[in-house]
């Protein structure tokens, strides 16, 4: 055990140098300039003097790999920096930035998989039917849509026309924090979230209903049917039971592609969460916060993974036992 840990966490932390390395190139080979970015977003003009002393400050002047090494040394004692745009601590901001999305990532991730898998099984015991030609129709057509037009087309319905939800923000415009309910942070979630449903489930959906149909036509189901089992009971003895380790593996595989929808997301309701400060960060070519960001989002998925492996040995006995056999 000792060893699997130890080889899990080496190949952590080589993970956390690729990506950390990969995104400091980019950065170096943007054609966007930060100091040109920074006094922008600050509308202000810098003379050539105040220019050379902020290239200098951010070490803008050092080759690429000083400012690399010199990142990861610092890295290794807690400090990400400080934000070129913002002027304060990267983990403050990230801090502030994942405490809103954690809400609207949640709320997403959940009922991705209880209305994914739930149509999935739906879709697969009707196989040919018309509830299944409805709901794979459903799940090609928003597999191929893009997030951030379901977002738009949500605020026209929902927002503009029907006016029943907010188009915007992560709370009240004018609103103290203080006096900021569940309720008004619950509404501004609602279309944000609805969005990344939409379209998440597609993927759970198709697996999900391909799961059920191989399972209705393996031999121990068709043994069930002679006997004269009912078809809600095959679902209940059998499919569950089958679909729990894909449908997990399927659901925490998807933090990926949840993180990434979620910077779109965000940027079209306009959200002060994670997804918004990675766009502003790469637009702003603000290098401390776009890494921080990047390395918070390379664990994130990489937790996502690692739990769902834990699951699998704690669901599954035979899993367990392969394990050790291994080991």
């Amino acid at each position: 055990m000792t060893k699997r840990i130890v080889k899990e966490l080496f190949l952590f932390l080589l993970l956390i140098l690729a990506v950390s390395f990969i995104s400091f190139l980019l950065l170096d080979l943007s054609p966007i300039d930060p100091v040109a970015s920074f006094a922008r977003a600050k509308s202000i003009g810098l003379s050539p003097s105040q220019k050379q002393e902020l290239i200098k400050q951010w070490g803008l002047d050092q080759p690429l790999m000083i400012r690399f090494f010199s990142w990861v040394k610092h890295l290794i004692r807690g400090d990400l920096g400080v934000s070129n745009i913002y002027g304060r601590a990267v983990i403050d901001i990230i801090r502030e930035g994942f405490s809103r999305s954690i809400l609207l990532m949640a709320l997403a991730w959940i009922f991705q998989g209880l209305v994914g898998i739930g149509l999935g099984i739906v879709s697969g015991a009707n196989a040919g039917r018309l509830k299944d030609k409805i709901i794979k129709a459903y799940a090609i057509i928003f597999a191929s849509t893009p997030s951030f037009w379901v977002g738009i087309l949500l605020i026209i319905v929902f927002s503009l026309k029907l006016k029943i939800f907010p188009s915007s923000m992560g709370s009240p415009v004018g609103v103290l924090k203080a006096d900021i309910t569940f309720v008004d942070t619950l509404k501004h979630l609602v279309l944000p979230a609805l969005t990344l449903i939409l379209v998440g489930v597609s993927n759970l959906i198709l697996h999900t209903r391909s799961k059920v149909i191989d399972i209705l036509n393996s031999d121990y189901v068709l043994y069930a049917k002679a006997r004269g089992m009912k078809k809600s009971q095959i679902l209940n003895k059998f499919a569950f039971k089958n679909l729990v380790l894909p449908g997990l593996s399927l659901l925490f595989t998807s933090f990926s592609e949840l993180f990434s929808g979620t910077v779109l997301v965000e940027n079209v309701f306009n959200y002060p969460g994670i997804g918004n400060l990675t766009v502003q960060a790469g637009l702003r070519g603000d290098a401390p916060l776009l890494l921080g960001l990047v390395l918070f989002s390379s664990v994130f998925v990489y937790l996502g993974n690692r739990i769902c492996d834990i699951l699998y040995l704690v669901i599954d006995p035979r899993l367990r036992r392969m394990d050790e056999t291994r080991k």
